[in-house]
């Protein structure tokens, strides 16, 4: 103990020990930040590991560079530089998450007339008692500097030793993504969350991955001109698609409800699970409304995802516009680029209230700057509901039971008619975590994969959560004001596990083929229009691009005014040519080419050796969908949407704020008075909320399911 307190002075009078220190400090502080202000829904040992490690590694990186300088004032002036900058930078990310819950971006930056209209005459307020913990080494430092404790050193540091510290540093990033790529594949490809970054690679590496994402939007959109939008607007006018007159305008004025069902894929619609001789129901409630004269529905609806996944589905859903070739739309343009998509284009023509309703992080998938841009006027995330615990959430957020009944304060003080989304997560990979206590009882398959065991659980519960959200709605009488819109995002089970599902869906394993790969893209897609009898189950092969023009006709709004790719599913002019993301991807009821190879659709017969009519055909569809590809891209890398005069008024997204949501319900509520439609108001005043009945798998089935509980394990993707 002696000789280290003989030892540390000694290290302060050094160069590198100065250089040390100062990375001890901002790591300190970094810490604080992390664990006080910023919430990185960090969980268990490895996340938080990686957390506590990747503030060293540029932090040493870029401190360090002083070590080259030879002037010893030049050193340390360079040093504390870097140094003040790197505290600048957390502790203004530290104040701006305060009121944004997000991350200082380059846009941000570059917008500072924004920054400050956002934070205004509020900034003081967001500063904390506990800010002094950033400035306590200034103190300290100011203290010594007065009292001469302050000795500078001399000696230049060694060349060769300066290069090891930045060899070292970067080996330690190396580590320190290596690791972050471990919790979380394909991090920097496709984004997932500004959150994510931070918390995997540090601040400044998050700057450092906007700076490049900001700079590939830039230059895209900085080379588009208006004369770019010709072809777009003119390939939109030749697929236009015209609206079936049975069926154009009977939802007009209707609330809209959107439910976002996670992962679930269109086999599971009327399957049984056959467990032990006896067959289990997975998703009864969705068969009824599958087969329900009041619904719409699509045997043949396909997910056209890809790196984006659920954010890639959400895009379609609201703009009929393809997401990204690699990596996330929503995280790389959603937050700045124009766009007129269905909340603002349902609020101009039709005074729709909107909002969003998802028991996970804001910032996952940027939803907290893209649903600005696309016109959402509330956004309730995690930060509104119950506090999330081992019992009633994992990895992607709450429950589903507990996201609908937690939503029902915020619905019901929404003024009609409204556009609502609920995005649920429970059936979210690896389907073995959310299901404890009373929920657990479904029985598992029994194959070698756990995931497609706890598949059909996880899939159960949401079916029972919907129905709750469904009994919900009829209770309250909003049901028959209503359309709701169920659909699924993208696959569950991926490819790689196919063929272990295969029996459980009467395939062999041993012939699986790539064909039935592209089948199990099909997703559930259903259109519940309360009152209607002329529903039923249509064969149309279309996909998510399609499903805004279908439900803007049914809402007797034309799609043909704006610049949207897909057709209506219920024209009967739609050309039933699904584009897949992958090049070359294609299913019509005719053909599918799939990973590079081409089969008949009706039969799965692989096509060796097509005959010149056929390649001909098959040549024509591929064009077909790389121009529907290749418009949707133009629009949506160049933001040609900016040079679009359709008549609907520009959206100014710095007008939205989802800090206190129902603040700001309420106020609306209170202006409006005796005029308020909100089911609140029309309700006499009273809340709702108890009308939410969500009973357990247990209280349903009198089980106590035990042996065939789901397991806990938290593996995740």
């Amino acid at each position: 103990m002696k000789k280290l307190k003989e030892l540390l002075p000694r290290v302060m009078k050094t160069r590198i020990g100065f250089v040390f220190t100062l990375l001890t400090i901002y790591w300190l502080k970094t810490l604080w930040a992390y664990f006080v202000d910023f919430n990185l829904d960090t969980k268990g040992f490895y996340q938080n590991f990686i957390a506590v490690l990747n503030p060293i590694p540029t932090a040493l990186l870029l401190i360090g560079l002083a070590l080259y300088i030879k002037n010893t004032k030049v050193f340390y002036g360079l040093a504390s530089f870097i140094y003040l900058l790197l505290f600048a930078w957390l502790f203004s990310n530290a104040i701006y998450y305060r009121e944004f819950s997000d991350y200082i971006s380059i846009s941000t930056i570059m917008a500072t007339s924004s920054v400050s209209a956002g934070l205004g005459e509020a900034a003081l307020k967001l500063f904390r008692v506990w800010d002094l913990v950033y400035f306590l080494d200034f103190i300290v430092l100011i203290f010594l500097a007065v009292r001469k404790k302050i000795v500078t050193d001399q000696r230049p540091f060694n060349k060769r030793a300066s290069f090891a510290i930045t060899a070292f540093s970067i080996m330690l990033f190396s580590v320190n993504l290596f690791l972050a790529e471990i919790d979380r594949p394909e991090l920097l490809s496709r984004g997932f969350s500004n959150t994510y970054i931070v918390r995997a690679l540090g601040l400044p590496a998050f700057l450092g991955y906007n700076a490049n994402q900001t700079y590939n939007a830039h230059r895209d959109r900085s080379g588009a001109t208006a004369e770019d939008l010709v072809p777009v607007q003119e390939y939109i006018s030749q697929h236009y698609a015209t609206p079936n007159d049975q069926y154009f305008g009977i939802a007009k004025g209707r609330n809209v409800i959107y439910i976002h069902l996670e992962s679930l894929q269109q086999f599971v619609i009327d399957y049984k699970l056959q467990v032990d001789g006896l067959d289990y129901e997975v998703t009864p409630f969705l068969n009824s409304l599958y087969h329900s004269n009041s619904t719409l529905s699509f045997s043949n609806f396909f997910n056209q995802v890809k790196a984006g996944k659920t954010s890639d589905a959400e895009t379609m859903i609201e703009t009929s516009l393809f997401g990204l070739n690699q990596g996330s739309f929503m995280v790389q343009y959603g937050g700045t680029n124009t766009q007129q998509a269905a909340p603002h284009i349902l609020d101009q023509l039709g005074g729709y209230t909107s909002a969003v309703f998802h028991g996970n992080a804001g910032s996952f998938w940027n939803r907290n700057n893209t649903y600005k841009q696309w016109g959402y006027n509330y956004f309730f995330d995690q930060s509104y509901f119950t506090e999330q615990t081992e019992e009633n959430s994992f990895q992607y957020g709450l429950n589903d039971k507990i996201m609908f009944a937690d939503s029902i304060e915020y619905l019901e003080h929404m003024q009609q008619p409204f556009y609502a989304k609920f995005i649920t997560v429970s059936n979210h990979y690896p389907y073995t975590t959310s299901l404890i206590g009373d929920e657990i009882g479904f029985p598992l398959a029994d194959t070698d994969d756990e995931t497609i065991n706890g598949y059909f659980a996880t899939a159960n519960y949401l079916d029972s959560s919907v129905k709750a959200f469904f009994d919900y709605l009829k209770a309250t009488g909003l049901y028959e004001k209503s359309v709701i819109v169920l659909y699924g995002d993208h696959y569950g089970i991926s490819n790689s596990r196919n063929p272990d599902l295969a029996p459980l869906i009467g395939k062999d394993s041993e012939t699986w083929s790539d064909y039935e790969n592209a089948m199990l893209q099909r997703v559930p897609y259903m259109i519940v229009v309360p009152g209607m009898t002329n529903g039923g189950i249509f064969d149309t092969y279309g996909g998510e691009i399609d499903a805004l023009p279908t439900l803007e006709h049914l809402l007797g709004i034309k799609a043909d005014n704006y610049l949207q790719v897909g057709q209506d599913l219920l024209s009967p002019e739609n050309d039933q040519i699904v584009a897949m993301r992958t090049s070359g991807t294609f299913i019509t009821p005719k053909y599918t080419s799939y990973a590079g190879k081409l089969y008949y659709t009706e039969t799965g017969l692989e096509i060796t050796n097509p005959d010149e009519s056929t390649l001909a055909e098959v040549e024509a569809i591929r064009e077909a969908a790389s121009a529907q590809l290749k418009a949707s891209d133009a629009i949506q890398t160049g933001d040609l949407i900016r040079f679009l005069d359709n008549g609907l008024p520009p959206l100014d997204a710095s007008k939205f704020s989802y800090i206190d949501s129902l603040e700001a319900e309420l106020a609306i509520e209170k202006e409006l008075g005796s005029q308020s439609t909100s089911l609140y108001s029309q309700n006499g005043n009273k809340s709702t909320v108890d009308l939410f009945k969500a009973p357990s798998y247990q209280e349903l089935n009198g089980t106590t399911g035990t042996d065939t509980s789901t397991s806990t394990s938290s593996s995740g993707q």
